[in-house]
């Protein structure tokens, strides 16, 4: 009996982990597998332990991993499925490229695309010394550069950041939820991130004023080599099902600014008939007061000819 309760108790907790790695129509929270290579500096080491720290819960920290072996294909696909992950993070450390990060994404757990990053400054989280945010704040991320919007390397880069640190989608966001930013500058061929804390100030008003307090861990990279996805298959791993699509409603425009439009149909109106508005000088008159009146006009105008 004991054997036979066992059974059931193991199958109906497979049952729940297998319904949740199967597909939804809402995907889950995106967890990240960062690894370390086989042959890493402190730098790298630290960087990966404090991105980590941004990246908690959603995040599984490898101590180490061979470099010549992550990107077989039979490897990609058992990490991937062994912790449900669909980015990654691998750090790498030699004398031609050194202290290296690679970002990436996976699809259909195998490298959609990947980008290097070498790390030239950096400042951990325990070199600044301030108090820092709460495990699993959802930060606020910031792309400055006119390079984000118009090199296709770096609109790729932002893609993949934007993956990479947003956190859960939440439906509304408490202002004093609000309290971590991620900045992405770039920059004369530089990518700078930087990570604050807001704080809410008094103002003398109902608005707060904001101040920023720099909280670690702070970045200088250089973009070196890129691999990216072909339009097709950007296209398929954005593909969405037909239950998620927005209905299309009919007549209902916006502009902009966000501003709803609707436009409505109506029949032929006859404008003879159209109620306009009542004013005393042209209302009827009934009765012997409108004889009355209609006499003395008459006699006015007699008087008038005269």
């Amino acid at each position: 009996n004991n054997w036979y309760c066992g059974l059931i108790y193991w199958t109906k907790r497979a049952k729940r982990f297998l319904d949740n790695r199967a597909p939804k129509l809402t995907e889950n929270v995106k967890n990240a597998m960062i690894m370390k290579g086989g042959n890493t500096s402190m730098t790298v080491t630290q960087a990966l332990k404090d991105i980590y720290a941004l990246k908690k819960p959603s995040a599984v920290l490898y101590k180490k991993i061979p470099n010549h072996l992550y990107f077989v294909s039979y490897l990609q696909e058992f990490f991937s499925k062994k912790t449900d992950s669909s980015l990654f993070l691998f750090g790498s450390h030699n004398k031609k490229r050194p202290n290296n990060l690679i970002f990436g994404r996976l699809f259909d757990f195998h490298v959609l695309d990947m980008i290097e990053l070498g790390i030239e400054k950096y400042n951990s989280l325990s070199d600044i010394k301030s108090s820092k945010c709460p495990e699993g704040t959802k930060p606020m991320l910031v792309f400055a550069g006119d390079a984000f919007d118009h090199e296709n390397e770096h609109k790729c880069l932002k893609s993949l950041l934007t993956d990479f640190f947003r956190g859960p989608v939440v439906p509304s966001v408490r202002l004093a939820g609000l309290e971590h930013v991620l900045h992405f500058t770039a920059l004369e061929g530089k990518i700078y991130m930087r990570s604050y804390r807001s704080l809410l100030k008094k103002s003398g008003c109902r608005t707060p004023r904001i101040e920023l307090e720099e909280i670690g861990p702070s970045f200088d990279f250089i973009l070196r080599r890129t691999h990216l996805a072909s339009d097709d298959l950007y296209k398929t791993a954005h593909k969405q099902p037909k239950a998620l699509k927005p209905k299309k409603k009919k007549n209902i425009s916006h502009d902009t600014f966000g501003t709803k439009f609707g436009r409505l149909h109506m029949q032929k109106q006859d404008l003879a008939k159209l109620q306009t508005r009542k004013m005393k000088g042209l209302r009827k008159r009934r009765g012997p007061a409108a004889a009355a009146v209609v006499a003395g006009e008459t006699s006015l105008k007699t008087t008038e000819v005269e």
